[in-house]
């Protein structure tokens, strides 16, 4: 039996993620972190489509999960 709704997309853990990475995925669920706060991890994570780099006013930039992050939450039973 299918549970899945067909118009669905599957998304997929591309790889595993480090401990650390898990952690920085939770801290950027409750709040986007400034780019001049982000870890090594930040960038494995953007690299892999988790989280993306948005600028909410001019000379501020910022990172948040994108949808992709957003399920990996969601697979972990987060959120």
């Amino acid at each position: 039996m299918n549970l899945r709704n067909a118009s669905a997309p599957v998304r997929a853990i591309k790889r595993l993620l480090s401990h650390h990475e898990i952690a920085t995925l939770l801290l950027l669920l409750h709040a986007p972190i400034d780019v001049m706060a982000a870890t090594p991890d930040v960038a494995s994570l953007s690299e892999y489509g988790y989280v993306e780099m948005v600028s909410p006013t001019p000379g501020e930039a910022k990172f948040r999960l994108t949808e992709d992050g957003n399920a990996v939450l969601r697979g972990l039973g987060i959120k």
